[in-house]
């Protein structure tokens, strides 16, 4: 399993969008930093082009990744060090699960995610059904290299 401390730095983000309501395909391209401001939290920054349906506008969001820091240190378990998806107002998004289904809740519609991979190439997919959205996001981040100087 991966923590989001393992995949600091910067990442080249593809994400392609199928809108099954809409009938419509597209894809965000650009990047994605994550950063760590402290032990306990890392800061998760998009940016980029999303093309959609004929369209081409700027997208950009921030997520924060953050460790729960439970009672006294002297009986700590493994859920006292799991790290949460929060968006950037400080509401929960969902627990940081490496390679198993998480849910998002967000009524009226059922969202259901996977991270994996490892720390080179990782993807996250999200699958979005209920009466308003019938859609997948499904996001490949490869590690952002470095000409030679």
């Amino acid at each position: 399993m991966l923590e989001p401390t393992d995949l600091l730095g910067e990442w080249e983000l593809r994400r392609t969008v199928v809108d099954r309501r809409a009938g419509a395909a597209g894809t965000v391209t650009g990047s994605t930093t994550l950063t760590a401001t402290d032990a306990h939290e890392v800061r998760w920054d998009e940016s980029g082009t999303m093309t959609l349906d004929g369209r081409t506008v700027p997208v950009s969001r921030t997520l924060f990744v953050r460790r729960t820091r439970a009672g006294g240190d002297a009986a700590r378990t493994a859920a006292d060090h799991a790290w949460t998806v929060h968006f950037s107002d400080g509401r929960v998004f969902h627990p940081w699960v490496w390679g198993s289904a998480v849910a998002h809740a967000c009524s009226p519609d059922d969202y259901t995610g996977v991270l994996d991979g490892d720390t080179a190439l990782w993807t996250v997919r999200w699958d979005a059904v209920g009466p308003a959205k019938d859609y997948t996001l499904t996001s490949e981040l490869r590690r952002r290299t470095r000409a030679a100087d």
